[in-house]
Parts: structure tokens; C-alpha cells; sequence
């Protein structure tokens, strides 16, 4: 008897995949729907009518929906794309958040007569705020690796002047104490680029692709994704050219390359969209690559827009495939922007590599009001770059700095050597973005950290030099500018809106990660250094996070 029900169970599991397989086999033409029914969908593309064929099936002894996408050109017929629905997260997990990126290791203090050199790539990126932000909001405090401080204060707009002479950005330098550690100062570097009038703004060959697998199938992901592209659509102009890729148990071209100004047309492919299936990232972003570059404008902004939650799963998913795959498609001027959607399975390291790899930014869209700030507010520096593998080095004088650390950026560090090798991939800015970085330092004596006078030019030395090194969009060779710091000896109260504000934000990620080089922050210096350096806070956002850190103080709270 004993062997005789194992037996059985096999014969009842493989007559029911049997089953299943037919189901699929016999079904075509059919689109899976949040509803769990089956619904034909039919896009126009090139003047044909296509059928995006989605094959859905149930299997009761199992529990399960599969869907399966298929292309008119494919006719294997075999079961792919199978998603266990219950296995969908729909909250995040704190004891094994599969959210949680690599871990941080942060930097630390370096000693200046060891190594006074530091180099490192800059970065608009910006999602890890919104993210943060999302987390506290649902009522759960983030963990030390979901807190990239560089993109927490970058997330917000500082007031640095717009460039006067021939470099794209204006490069602005402070100096101040250091409000959460005695005796030690900060130096800001903000870096402003150049905001583009509309007339000037290249026309634009844009390809969404996007995700409608079965992990998309929540509120705030696919729902959000297509409320966010109806605000986009009322950017585009006639010169620009919009197509739409989708993916999921494959790819498949939903809107054919189609002008700015046929906005009915594209909300429409939109607005029909619906989530099913697993999910095959690999092959959509071939597809989208494949339509991008057949619509390529030699001197426009091309550009590939992924938006997903980051669950690749089925196709090309490992890191460096997808790496080469978006490195050799950027050296043939087709950048990748990506926008992260969702919750639970969101894979946050993943899309930050996949930006930063095709020259593009990354964000995390958490709302409404963060899509309308993404792609309305900020769709210049969203879409068009100015100047791009943008480096910085900092020389620091060995005989007045004692130790320094650069705040965030750790996934964004140079060798020194980099700084010079034009083949070295680094970051990009944006029409009108601002770059903000934040050094802590040490001085050997602060009542007089200034050098002595040269004898020949008579001028005192600087206690450090910036190097910063950018390419022009459309030039391989990098240009050099090099600027010289003075110490002043300044208390934090009398530091710029800028560096106080900027102070707030990186104290907060330092506290909220319970960082060791935090000194005396916490929640409630945090609050009022942003109090104190709101100023006049046009869209709200400094305002919001004034209440994001009472929030957290609150989370702390119960918590105890």
C-alpha cells in the first residue's frame, strides 16, 4: 500500500500537466486580465492589425494560473511562463525582504598623508529617496541597504547658479563646521547643469518598454506605469517619436514608432494595456533596442525607457549579459533611463546597474505625484543630457587635512588612475539637473589650517584642489577643469540654504542606517537642521520630508 499512493499521486500530477499542456496547446489568441478571464486584444501596428496572444489557463489541481505571451512568428506550442500567483508578494517582508539590495560597506575616514587623493563618478540617480519614503509611509523603517545616501540627497534641487562661461554646469564650493561631529568640517560640491530652452531640445526617438508580466498586476505597479506615460504624453512635440514594447512570457511591439503629436493614438495603446505571465526582460530589451535603433535620429535624443518592478526571471536575466547588452547598444548612442515600480520583489540593485551601465538615470515611482514630478517637472533632465562620464578628483593638502570621508557614492568609487582614462564609464547630467556631494574632514590644526604664504606669488595655499573631468555629448575626448578650495572658517548657522539642507538629508540617511560615523545626529537634529533650511520650498518637496522625518520619529517610537 505504501507504494501504490506515491504511485498514484504521480499518475494524477502527470495527467494533469498533460492536461494543462492541451489547454494551452488548443488555446490561442486569448490575453490573461486582472479578473483571471480571458479577453482578446488587437494593436494596430504598420498599418496591420497584430494580435498581442496571451494564452491563459487554469489548473485546479495545482492552484495555479499560467499565461503564456506568444509572438505570431513563434509556433513551438511548448509550456512557458508558468506564475504560482500565490507566491506574488504584496507586502514587504522585513525578515527576508528580497527588496534589500548588495550590502553598503561605507566609507570610511582615510588618513590624507596615506592617500589624499579621491575619485569618484557622480550620480543623479535618485530613487533610493522615493523608496525610502514609500517603506516609512507603509509604516516600515528601511534597512542600512536600501539607504544609498547620495541619492537621498540628490533627490532634491539646491539653488547653484546656471554656468556663465563655456562648460555645461557651474561648479560651487563651501566650506562649514560639521554639525554632528565637533570639531570637523564639511565641504559641499554642487555641480548645476545647464537648463536647455524648449527650442534647443534635440527631437527625441523614445521606446517604452514595459513590463506587463504577472508581478505587475498591483495597484502600484502596471496601474501606475500607465498614469504616469498619460502625463508624459502631454510633453511630447511633433518632432518627437514614441513606440511601446511590452514583455512577459515574451516580447512584442504594441505601438510602432509614432509621432509626439498623435496623442490619442498612443494613449490608446496605453490605456489597453494588462499584466499576465512571466517575465522575459531579456527579450524585450532586445526588441526595444531593435525599434530604437531602427528609428535611430543620428542627432537626436534616443533613448530606451524601461519600466518595471526589476523581477527579469525568464530570458537573458544574468547581470552581465544584460551589462554587455546595454554597454554596446550605449556606444551606438541608444541610452537606457529606468523606472522602478512596486513592491516585494522590486530589485532595486539590479535597475540601478542597468541605468548606470546605459548612461541613463534611475528612479523609483512610489506615486502620482512622483511620476508628475519625474517626467513634468524634471522631463528635461530626465531625457536630455548635457554632459556625460562626468568625474571628479579631490587632491587634498596632506599638511592641513588630517582625515576625510566621502559621504555616499560607494558604489560610484574611481581608482585614481580612472579619473584620466577616457574609456572609463561614468555619470551623466541632465538639462538643468544639479549634482550635490558632501565631504567630512579633519583638520590638523582648525584655529589655522590655511598653509603658508607662497613666496613666489605671494597667495596662500588651497586645503584642497578639484578636478572635474566630462566629455561633451557628442565628443569621445574628455575637457579638464580644475578649481582650487580655501578654508574658511565658517559655523554651520551661516552656511547657505544649500549645505544645510543638504546636511539634513545625509544626516537623515546616516541615522536612519545607524551609521557609525553619525556622531551626535539623530532624528531630532535632523529635524531641525531641515527646519532651519527649508527657505522657500516651491513644489513642497523639502516641506514633505520635514514630515517623512516626523513620520520616522513616530516609527521609532512604537517601536521601542
Amino acid at each position: 500500500m505504501k507504494k501504490i499512493i506515491p504511485f498514484t499521486a504521480l499518475v494524477i500530477f502527470m495527467l494533469s500537466l498533460f492536461s494543462c499542456a492541451r489547454e494551452v496547446t488548443n488555446t490561442t489568441g486569448w490575453s490573461y486580465n486582472s479578473h483571471g478571464n480571458a479577453s482578446m486584444k488587437r494593436y494596430r501596428t504598420s498599418g496591420k492589425t497584430a494580435k498581442m496572444a496571451f494564452r491563459t489557463i487554469t489548473c485546479p489541481s495545482f492552484g495555479y494560473t499560467a499565461s503564456r505571451q506568444k509572438k505570431s512568428a513563434i509556433a513551438h506550442g511548448e509550456i512557458e511562463g508558468v506564475v504560482d500567483r500565490r507566491t506574488i508578494p504584496k507586502t514587504d517582508s522585513t525578515a527576508t525582504n528580497p527588496e534589500n539590495g548588495v550590502v553598503i560597506s561605507e566609507n570610511p575616514f582615510e588618513l590624507a598623508k596615506k592617500d589624499h587623493t579621491s575619485t569618484f563618478s557622480i550620480d543623479v540617480d535618485r530613487a533610493s529617496y522615493s523608496n525610502v519614503r514609500r517603506m516609512i509611509n507603509q509604516g516600515t523603517m528601511p534597512s542600512a541597504n536600501d539607504i544609498r545616501l547620495e541619492e537621498m540627497v540628490n533627490y532634491f534641487v539646491y539653488d547653484y547658479p546656471q554656468p556663465v562661461d563655456e562648460h555645461p554646469f557651474s561648479i560651487n564650493m563651501e566650506t562649514a563646521a560639521c554639525p554632528w561631529t565637533p570639531n570637523h568640517q564639511l565641504v559641499l560640491v554642487g555641480l548645476q547643469g545647464k537648463k536647455l530652452p524648449e527650442t534647443q531640445l534635440p527631437p527625441s526617438n523614445l521606446v517604452f518598454l514595459l513590463d506587463v508580466s504577472g508581478s505587475m498586476n498591483t495597484y502600484n505597479k502596471l496601474p501606475l506605469v500607465k498614469k504616469s506615460l498619460n502625463l508624459f504624453i502631454g510633453q511630447l512635440r511633433k518632432s518627437d517619436r514614441i513606440s511601446i514594447v511590452v514583455y512577459a512570457g515574451a516580447a512584442g511591439l504594441v505601438l510602432p514608432s509614432t509621432p509626439g503629436n498623435m496623442k490619442d493614438t498612443i494613449m490608446n495603446a496605453i490605456n489597453e494595456l494588462e499584466a499576465g505571465g512571466s517575465t522575459a526582460g531579456g527579450q524585450g530589451i532586445k526588441l526595444a533596442y531593435k525599434i530604437a535603433s531602427e528609428n535611430l535620429m543620428p542627432n537626436g535624443n534616443n533613448r530606451v525607457i524601461l519600466c518595471t518592478d526589476g523581477d527579469f526571471n525568464v530570458g537573458v536575466s544574468s547581470d552581465t549579459e544584460l551589462q554587455t547588452l546595454i554597454e554596446g547598444e550605449r556606444n551606438k548612442g541608444i541610452y537606457l533611463s529606468v523606472l522602478g515600480y512596486g513592491m516585494g520583489n522590486y530589485q532595486d540593485t539590479k535597475l540601478e546597474m542597468l541605468a548606470d551601465k546605459g548612461n541613463g538615470n534611475y528612479a523609483y515611482i512610489d506615486s502620482e505625484e512622483e511620476a508628475k514630478k519625474v517626467f513634468v517637472k524634471e522631463f528635461d533632465g530626465t531625457l536630455f543630457t548635457i554632459a556625460k562620464d562626468v568625474k571628479i578628483q579631490v587632491d587634498f593638502n596632506p599638511d592641513v587635512v588630517k582625515t576625510y570621508r566621502l559621504l555616499g557614492y560607494e558604489n560610484r568609487i574611481l581608482q585614481d588612475w580612472e579619473f584620466d582614462d577616457d574609456t572609463r564609464d561614468a555619470g551623466e547630467i541632465g538639462s538643468g539637473h544639479t549634482v550635490t556631494a558632501i565631504y567630512e574632514i579633519e583638520l590638523y590644526d582648525p584655529l589655522n589650517p590655511t598653509p603658508t604664504t607662497d613666496p613666489v606669488t605671494n597667495k596662500k595655499g588651497s586645503i584642497m584642489t578639484f578636478k572635474f573631468r566630462y566629455k561633451p555629448i557628442d565628443q569621445e575626448k574628455s575637457i579638464l577643469v580644475v578649481k582650487e578650495l580655501d578654508y574658511t572658517n565658517q559655523a554651520f548657522e551661516n552656511a547657505s540654504n544649500n549645505l544645510q539642507f543638504a546636511s539634513a538629508v545625509a544626516a537623515f540617511g546616516m541615522v536612519l542606517r545607524e551609521s557609525k560615523y553619525k556622531g551626535t545626529a539623530d532624528l531630532n537634529m535632523v529635524l531641525s537642521l531641515a527646519q532651519n533650511s527649508k527657505g522657500m520650498d516651491k513644489e513642497g518637496y523639502r516641506t514633505e520630508f520635514i514630515e517623512l522625518v516626523k513620520s520616522s520619529k513616530l516609527l521609532g517610537t512604537a517601536s521601542k
